[in-house]
């Protein structure tokens, strides 16, 4: 009998467990569910009860910019070594304890600039992970253990023209097909897998690579890839690689987009440190793209518009909001790219100072959680009438590996999941409950 009423809490917790974690919110790869950078979860607090976040657990991790994903109760990220050889690894946490469940490492010698660590987010899918290293790595394991169910070199198989700061781009899952933005040669800037096998499906474009992770829209009733390369804004079919169409935007001097294009309903923007801001219009019964205005200052510190370095905008109704190439927070026209106000109170202003936003429609249609440079995180709200920092605590300690300038950076974008945030820098990985506490 004893037996039998211990099964059944086991079985109890289990179901609990899952019906709990069916009913979350989940951060399954890069910006989140769709690559929106979107919390839905309701019932989080609204303020800071002190200065700083409290931790739920802390693990140690080597550097890297890359941020952590979670899904299904786990929590991913990678990281890097130098000692006593250079290596890439990949981890998987217990989400409610920080329990280590397994990790993989490889061997990975760094030829790029910023050797801090991983770029790209590690991508969930139906069971697998997927974990892109800076140098080309690509894996493909069971989510669950680890076990790795196919690998490759890319830079060997195809001979990247490699990026100055690595290989940054999170792989995208379309169907059966996972996709990667590479900048191989000849031909081979974004290439296509079989998902569970790793066999090549299609590869397409001869541009160098950029940073800029790939995103999947609908434009015209069907699926559409779109790729930021180092060249051009392209629109491919994500099933065979064909281009629907290419809009030619090459950089000033040398690749440098970082910041994901967003899409608000048939407007398509994109930033970047030199060329500025870009709206396209995509007509909705045509693959095509019409430029509707393009902004670029002088230089990157006599700027026009926004020009970000790392941080992806975020769209509300006629509005886009974004970090300037030094930290200053601004709000555009999105009609034509004016800008309405300027704000340095959310990151002290220097060179590529960063945040990252997450908009929180659950809890209203203007609020935005921000994640500075500084480990700080930040409630707030933003309007065309200014910004409102409704609270802020710090997270997490910036660490100079990423950037060994201004006492350190937290550089990698952190995951908001199961009413969590989970953050890392270049020593450790943390988890706070932002929970609204029932009174």
């Amino acid at each position: 009998m004893k037996q039998l009423t211990y099964l059944f809490i086991v079985l109890f917790a289990i179901v609990a467990m899952q019906v709990h974690l069916a009913s979350a919110d989940e951060w399954p790869q890069w910006r989140g569910e769709n690559r929106e950078g979107v919390w839905h979860e309701s019932g989080i607090i609204e303020t800071f009860e002190g200065p700083e976040v409290p931790i739920r657990w802390r693990v140690p991790i080597g550097s890297g910019y890359s941020g952590p994903s979670v899904v299904d109760g786990r929590v991913y990220v990678t990281d890097r070594l130098t000692k006593p050889k250079q290596v890439e690894r990949v981890h998987c946490f217990d989400w409610e304890t920080g329990d280590k469940l397994w990790s993989y490492t490889y061997d990975c010698v760094y030829k790029i600039d910023y050797t801090a660590g991983p770029r790209a987010n590690v991508t969930i899918h139906e069971g697998l992970a997927y974990a892109l290293g800076a140098m080309g790595h690509l894996h493909c394991f069971d989510a669950v253990t680890g076990d790795v169910k196919w690998k490759k070199d890319l830079n060997a198989e195809y001979n990247i023209n490699m990026p100055i700061w690595g290989i940054a781009c999170a792989p995208v899952v379309e169907g059966e097909n996972l996709i990667v933005q590479i900048g191989g040669k000849p031909d081979a800037c974004i290439v296509a897998f079989d998902r569970k096998t790793g066999e090549e499906k299609w590869k397409a474009l001869d541009d160098n690579a950029s940073y800029s992770a790939p995103i999947v829209i609908t434009q015209a009733g069907q699926r559409v890839l779109i790729c930021w390369t180092g060249a051009n804004i392209a629109a491919l079919d994500p099933q065979t690689g064909s281009v629907h169409w290419l809009y030619p935007f090459p950089p000033e001097s040398f690749e440098i987009a970082i910041a994901t294009p967003i899409v608000n309903q048939n407007e398509l923007f994109v930033t970047e440190f030199r060329q500025g801001s870009l709206l396209l219009k995509l007509p909705t019964d045509a693959l095509k793209a019409e430029r509707i205005w393009h902004r670029k200052g002088k230089n990157e510190q006599n700027t026009d518009a926004l020009q970000t370095t790392m941080s992806t905008p975020v769209r509300l109704g006629d509005y886009i909001y974004g970090v300037d190439s030094y930290g200053e927070l601004r709000c555009l026209d999105a009609r034509n790219g004016d800008r309405v106000w300027e704000d340095l109170s959310a990151v002290r202003k220097a060179r590529w100072s960063n945040i990252h936003l997450v908009r929180h429609p659950a809890a209203a249609d203007n609020k935005v959680w921000m994640f500075n440079e500084h480990g700080e995180l930040l409630i707030t709200e933003l309007s065309p009438e200014g910004l409102n920092i409704i609270s802020r605590a710090k997270l997490i300690e910036p660490t100079r590996d990423q950037l060994n300038r201004r006492g350190g950076v937290t550089w990698a974008h952190p995951a908001f999941a199961y009413k969590h945030v989970f953050a890392r820098n270049d020593k450790e990985l943390v988890c706070a409950n932002l929970a609204k506490t029932e009174k």
